[in-house]
């Protein structure tokens, strides 16, 4: 969900840059920067980024700038009346003082204000299209980035499943999983008892028996395993977004894994149990690069 998106843009004395910034995120969580004058964007803002983003912490910043040339000089009536006011008190006291001329009036404080001129509504309109067009471009390049990002990572992920599908194969090859090996170490369990010289009711040890091999079956596990991983797959081959399905997939991958390590009654499939959670804690850091 990393990238990055420029546009510039301009009409009329206006001109603007918008800046994207893209990380990961488990949601969506739009961060805007508009300049004073132009808060009224923010919705439209979030709703053209909304419409291609689905997950990430997006900064959308935007750097605007006017030409000094089309500020117009207006009057401030209320600081000229001051002033004149304030002369003809002069006069009157000092009827002999030169006149003042009308440049050193208009050069006091406050007398002229420097304004931009006032938008009609069709300007404004036209000025808040362009500016959505700009951040709509600056979204697409935000988007390309992240798609050529995701290219890269969906090969990745690729491989992991590849690797986790080759260990539940190993997994379920694993010697000790054979009826013979259950066999072989439930009598030896049961030989060990046997020196003790403790008394032993046969029934309830074939029962016993039953139950240990029973709780050492990982035949569901290793189905379920089969499924994510055919599950991810038809994820990666399809289109939209698909980071939270995959988080959630990875979840269930290890959920299996923990499992599959809990049951098992050999050192040989403790170890693929191991490399598979270690393969799983792989994938998950990288989905959580996708959108």
């Amino acid at each position: 969900m990393t990238g990055f998106g420029r546009a510039e843009g301009g009409i009329g004395a206006a001109r603007w840059t918008w800046e994207l910034r893209s990380v990961n995120g488990k949601g969506l969580d739009l961060r805007l920067r508009l300049p004073a004058g132009l808060e009224a964007l923010e919705a439209p803002t979030r709703e053209v980024l909304s419409k291609r983003l689905s997950r990430g912490n997006v900064t959308a910043g935007l750097s605007y700038q006017r030409s000094q040339g089309e500020f117009a000089p207006q009057i401030n009536e209320a600081a000229l009346n001051a002033v004149l006011s304030a002369l003809e008190t002069v006069r009157r006291r000092v009827p002999d003082a030169a006149p003042i001329a009308l440049d050193g009036i208009l050069a006091q404080k406050g007398v002229i204000e420097w304004k931009e001129p006032e938008e009609d509504e069709t300007e404004r309109s036209a000025l808040d299209a362009a500016l959505l067009a700009s951040l709509a471009q600056a979204a697409d390049a935000l988007v390309a980035m992240r798609e050529a990002e995701g290219a890269t990572l969906e090969e990745v992920l690729r491989g992991h499943l590849r690797q986790i599908a080759r260990l539940t194969a190993e997994a379920e090859a694993a010697p000790c999983r054979s009826p013979e090996a259950i066999r072989a170490k439930l009598a030896q369990q049961v030989g060990a008892l046997m020196e003790t010289g403790a008394a032993l009711d046969p029934a309830r040890l074939h029962q016993e028996a039953a139950l240990l091999a029973t709780k050492v079956d990982i035949r569901e596990e290793l189905d379920r395993l089969v499924a994510h991983v055919a599950a991810a797959v038809a994820l990666l081959d399809g289109a939209g977004p698909v980071g939270r399905k995959l988080d959630f997939l990875a979840q269930e991958f290890n959920r299996e894994a923990n499992t599959l390590c809990s049951k098992s009654n050999g050192t040989d499939l403790t170890a693929i149990g191991l490399e598979l959670k270690t393969v799983i804690d792989q994938m998950r850091e990288q989905i959580q690069n996708l959108e």
